[in-house]
C-alpha cells in the first residue's frame, strides 16, 4: 500500500529546492545573459531528423514564463504553464497547512491523474507541433526566441 504522506512530503521538498534552483537560473539569467545561453544546445533530433522532440520549445517556454507572457509560454510548451499552476498551487496549499500545523487543511493532495495529464499534454504538444511542420510547413517555435 502507497504511503501519499510519505510521497506528498518529498514532493514538498524537491518543490522548493527545485524553486531555489530556478531562483538560481534566474539570477545567471540577469547576471550574464549571453553567456548562459551557451549552456543550452541546439536540439539534436530537431537538427538531424528535422522534428521536434517532446521537449523542443521547453526552454523558450520558461523564458516566456517568467516574462509573465504566458500565451507565448503556452504556445512554445504548454506543459511549462500547467506544471507552474499545479506545482505551485500544490506548494502554497503544502506550505500553508504546514504552517498552521494542519489546522488550516487546504493542502493539495497528490494524485496520479496530474502526471497522467502531464504525459497527454507531452505527447499533445509532440503530435500537434510536428504534425503542422510536416503537413502543412507550420512552424510554431519559429522566431520565438528567449528575450523579447
Amino acid at each position: 500500500m502507497r504511503d501519499y504522506k510519505k510521497e506528498e512530503t518529498a514532493l514538498f521538498y524537491t518543490g522548493w529546492a527545485l524553486v531555489a534552483l530556478c531562483c538560481c537560473i534566474f539570477g545567471l539569467f540577469q547576471i550574464m545573459p549571453p553567456s548562459f545561453l551557451n549552456l543550452f544546445p541546439s536540439c539534436v533530433i530537431r537538427r538531424i531528423f528535422g522534428i521536434y522532440c517532446p521537449g523542443c520549445g521547453g526552454t523558450r517556454a520558461i523564458a516566456a514564463f517568467l516574462r509573465g507572457d504566458f500565451l507565448t509560454s503556452c504556445l512554445c510548451h504548454p506543459l511549462v504553464p500547467y506544471a507552474a499552476l499545479i506545482g505551485g498551487w500544490f506548494l502554497a496549499s503544502q506550505t500553508v497547512e504546514r504552517l498552521s500545523r494542519h489546522r488550516i487543511n487546504i493542502g493539495m493532495r497528490y494524485r496520479d491523474g496530474y502526471l497522467w495529464a502531464s504525459l497527454a499534454i507531452l505527447i499533445a504538444n509532440f503530435l500537434v507541433k510536428n504534425l503542422l511542420l510536416a503537413l502543412w510547413d507550420i512552424d510554431l517555435l519559429k522566431g520565438i526566441t528567449l528575450y523579447p
